[in-house]
């Protein structure tokens, strides 16, 4: 755990007891800050009481002198309203952080020059969190891993000149981390999402904007508008900026020419790395995701050959297009964490002919943007909410049919792929959906579909079933 040690002797109030905020209220509380935590949920503030930190409504607190207050980043901050707490805190003056603040705070206090390397994007970012940590511990070097990728970011060891960080940022977290530094900043891409958290498309990039602004090195995405405006305009200021893409020939910079991965340098290219024949990295996306991987793991003095070495043994991210099992020539592919139309895009496109489960808690937009992937669909199993109106986007362009749940959807495109005759039938688990219809979270649905193909007849599993012998949860 990292000790909080520059909120020493302060007074400091915290909401949200969650997983995170307990982690967060924990290190202050190591640290001698002078902490009282609250949160909406009563069983959530007794958890916590019962762990020993201090707890109180802070609407009945005395605000003065207050040096911080310390937020979850699934509390509104602005949009569509600011919190109850951060009405009170704007009105006392009282500044507004999360957790990687804290974190930031610590390093600079404590290991200015330990690598850093903070990570967001719309989509593709775990992945490509997963996979830098991944390449940096495959070469021998301490690795620690944390944010949004689902490990508190306190909860990490403390910071130290020979511990590299590498940290996933959700765009809530980079509301709440008003000095983030990083030694490399990676922003993958934008594309609307969060809108109702961030008000605007415009909001929603320069929150964005701020990770790779204030880092040493901007690795920056340059396949969509948003980004390359971002990359043009980092430049101007005299930022160090790494573009990356997938669909372009840079002059300088990494870039994608199918499954290699080059450096451009003034013209000069060089290959660094070739993906094929790596199953977890697998598609054009997983191409951007290696090339800024890569371009991070450069900056932090990795070499070609660790990094080349690293990607052959990645085991890829759980939930995100992971193989779990096969039957025959049948692959059972979880991407849970597809939950919306962009997400899944990049599964759609590196399987076929694909068994498709898809369905849940819809989100703006639907399934259209994925019309192009339909000839690639051989059939379509719909789940959840979104099933009637998944149907309807589909209507005559593939086979569908209403499953409505998981389990019957699991068993009926596992019965329709066996019958399949090509080389690599794959039933794929890509809801573009949220799960809260029928499950607690994506990673609760991703485990189902796991258990699920676990207990089909004469399946031979490509990872542990969770709860034998699968420690994640």
């Amino acid at each position: 755990m990292i000790e909080a040690s520059t909120f020493s002797g302060q007074k400091v109030a915290l909401f949200g007891l969650g997983g995170s905020g307990l982690a967060t209220a924990r290190s202050l509380m190591a640290g001698r800050a002078d902490l009282i935590a609250w949160d909406d949920n009563p069983a959530q503030v007794e958890a916590a009481g019962s762990a020993g930190i201090t707890t109180g409504d802070l609407r009945d607190i005395d605000w003065t002198g207050l040096s911080a207050l310390v937020l979850a980043p699934g509390v509104p901050l602005t949009h569509p309203k600011p919190h109850w707490t951060a009405d009170l805190a704007n009105m006392h003056g009282v500044e507004i952080i999360g957790d990687v603040e804290i974190f930031v705070r610590e390093r600079r206090a404590h290991a200015p020059d330990c690598p850093f390397i903070a990570i967001t994007g719309t989509n593709g970012k775990s992945t490509t969190t997963a996979l830098i940590a991944h390449l940096i511990a495959s070469s021998g070097r301490n690795a620690q891993l944390g944010g949004n990728i689902g490990t508190a970011v306190l909860t990490l060891e403390p910071p130290r000149d020979d511990r590299f960080y590498v940290v996933e940022c959700s765009s809530y977290q980079i509301d709440l981390t008003p000095s983030i530094d990083p030694s490399a900043g990676l922003l993958l891409n934008l594309t609307p999402d969060h809108l109702d958290r961030h008000g605007s498309m415009q909001h929603y990039a320069e929150v964005k904007t701020r990770l790779v602004r204030q880092s040493d090195v901007a690795v920056v995405g340059v396949d969509d508008d948003w980004c390359r405006d971002i990359a043009e305009r980092l430049t101007g200021e005299g930022k160090r900026v790494e573009p990356i893409s997938q669909a372009t020939r840079l002059r300088n910079g990494y870039f994608a020419d199918g499954s290699r991965i080059f450096r451009a340098a003034d013209g000069s290219v060089s290959e660094i790395a070739d993906l094929a024949g790596i199953p977890t990295l697998r598609g054009q996306h997983n191409a951007q995701n290696a090339a800024a991987a890569i371009a991070a793991c450069k900056t932090a003095g990795l070499s070609d050959e660790e990094i080349r070495e690293g990607l052959s043994s990645f085991p890829g991210l759980k939930h995100r297009m992971q193989p779990v099992g096969r039957r025959d020539r049948v692959v059972f592919v979880n991407d849970s964490k597809a939950t919306n139309a962009e997400a899944a895009a990049p599964a759609l496109q590196s399987f076929e002919p694909i068994y498709w489960i898809a369905g849940g808690l819809p989100k703006e937009g639907g399934i259209a943007s994925l019309e192009p992937y339909f000839p690639r669909i051989a059939k379509a199993y719909l789940i959840g909410e979104a099933a009637a109106e998944f149907a309807a986007s589909i209507g005559e362009r593939a086979p569908f049919e209403i499953s409505g749940t998981l389990d019957r959807a699991v068993l009926n495109a596992a019965r329709d792929a066996a019958s399949d005759r090509s080389e690599m039938p794959a039933v794929l688990l890509s809801p573009a959906c949220a799960s809260f219809d029928q499950y607690r979270n994506f990673e609760v649905r991703g485990d189902a579909f796991v258990s699920l193909v676990s207990g089909l007849n004469d399946i031979e599993m490509l990872v542990d079933t969770p709860g034998k012998g699968d420690n994640d949860g």
